[in-house]
């Protein structure tokens, strides 16, 4: 095998998406259009966006094969508080679809990515499919965090 062969084969997906720049360039937009989307947006109201976005870099290049290190909390430990539910992490699995297609991403790559993320879902999500139980998400936040329910102050006392 020739010199040009053998720099080919060892090129990890992270350098071929493009190096630390483009993913940047890639995970930003992600992040964006996360916070932005109406069905999982407010899920972020209160995140610091620079430090998401610099999390989700260094997720993404760990598992591209980059030489950085995710540094972030483990992911079950991060979303635990969150009562995600099946649509909402299929929701933000589409944006990121949607993402990697708008920047041309290679096929090979993107499938690579989806399928990482996808993985990821029982560390995120306890649903294991996609659907939006709105019984099962009162039940898992507690109705004083529902609008149109009586407004209970943490601490209270159910009589």
């Amino acid at each position: 095998m020739n010199l040009i062969g053998e720099k080919f084969m060892a090129q990890s997906l992270f350098e071929e998406l493009g190096g630390e720049s483009r993913l940047r360039q890639i995970v930003d937009t992600f992040i964006d259009r996360v916070f932005e989307d109406r069905m999982i947006g407010f899920f972020f109201r209160k995140t610091d966006k620079n430090r998401l976005k610099e999390m989700e870099f260094q997720l993404a290049a760990q598992f591209l094969g980059a030489d950085i290190e995710y540094r972030g909390r483990p992911l079950d430990e991060a979303h635990a508080k969150h009562p995600i539910m099946g649509g909402q992490f299929a929701r933000r699995l589409a944006i990121l679809r949607e993402t990697l297609e708008f920047y041309k991403v290679p096929a090979h790559i993107r499938e690579a990515w989806i399928d990482h993320t996808e993985s990821l879902r029982p560390l995120i999500t306890r649903d294991a499919g996609s659907d939006c139980d709105p019984d099962h998400a009162r039940q898992k936040v507690g109705e004083r965090y529902l609008p149109g329910t009586s407004a209970r102050r943490a601490g209270e006392e159910n009589h």
